[in-house]
């Protein structure tokens, strides 16, 4: 079988703009004072990335805020396009990456439930047979009927989550979601992310939490400032303790 993901030599170059002029005025300023003018700043968030991720396995990405983690699940979703590299993905992805991606704040958290899903490419028809479920998981049933603008962030969190796992996503990527919301919720979710894993399903998890990586991935990738600088196998803990880790010079 074909990995899941593919992350072949991928490069992402971000311009800065410093001292943007907003108006007419200040453009002109600009011609006679140098510290008025606009300044752009070539920015490498990532810098030659590659790993892959095999069907059913489970990857974990560690760093600092900053290294470049966020930028990662972002291209792997299709959101952001590589500036140099390519990205394969092989299966429907389900991406909890930003809080409140794929909603509209006008609309109630059922009609949201729609929007988000369609951009999983399913259709109404498919989603009404998951609607039931997908509330009832996201403990929002007071709530489903009044607009998303007047959820708490933790409560879109319930939703997102909800949607995201009651599709059969064949990879799912998130982003230090789950760090939203109470800790009876976050069992929830891992333990369903932990059923998940069981039937097959590939991930990547971004935490700053040493043990939800330990507990849920196969492999662990580090970064920083935009590389990887250690990667491996997690050996758990029922295997004889040894480093995992091998440098990237």
């Amino acid at each position: 079988m074909p990995p899941s993901i593919v992350v072949d030599h991928v490069s992402k170059e971000f311009i800065l703009r410093h001292n943007r002029a907003m108006g007419i005025k200040t453009r002109f300023l600009g011609l006679f004072h140098k510290n008025k003018r606009e300044k752009r700043e070539h920015f490498l968030a990532l810098n030659d990335v590659s790993f892959t991720v095999e069907q059913g396995e489970a990857l974990g990405l560690l760093g600092h805020n900053g290294s470049g983690k966020s930028t990662l699940l972002q291209i792997i979703a299709g959101i952001l396009q590589p500036t140099k590299g390519r990205v394969i993905v092989n299966g429907r992805v389900a991406p909890l990456i930003q809080l409140g991606v794929g909603f509209n704040s006008e609309l109630t958290g059922y009609e949201n439930i729609f929007l988000n899903a369609s951009l999983y490419g399913f259709m109404n028809k498919e989603i009404k047979k998951h609607v039931k479920s997908i509330i009832e998981f996201s403990e929002l049933e007071n709530f489903i009927d009044t607009p998303l603008k007047n959820y708490s962030s933790g409560m879109q969190m319930r939703l997102g989550f909800s949607i995201a796992v009651h599709l059969s996503p064949d990879i799912l990527l998130a982003d230090e979601i789950l760090a939203v919301g109470d800790q009876a919720f976050q069992k929830k979710c891992l333990d369903k992310i932990g059923e998940m894993r069981n039937s097959g399903m590939s991930l990547i998890l971004v935490s700053h939490s040493q043990d939800q990586i330990n507990k849920f991935c196969d492999y662990s990738v580090r970064m920083d400032h935009g590389q990887i600088v250690e990667q491996g196998p997690i050996v758990k803990k029922s295997k004889p303790s040894e480093n995992s880790f091998r440098t990237i010079s």
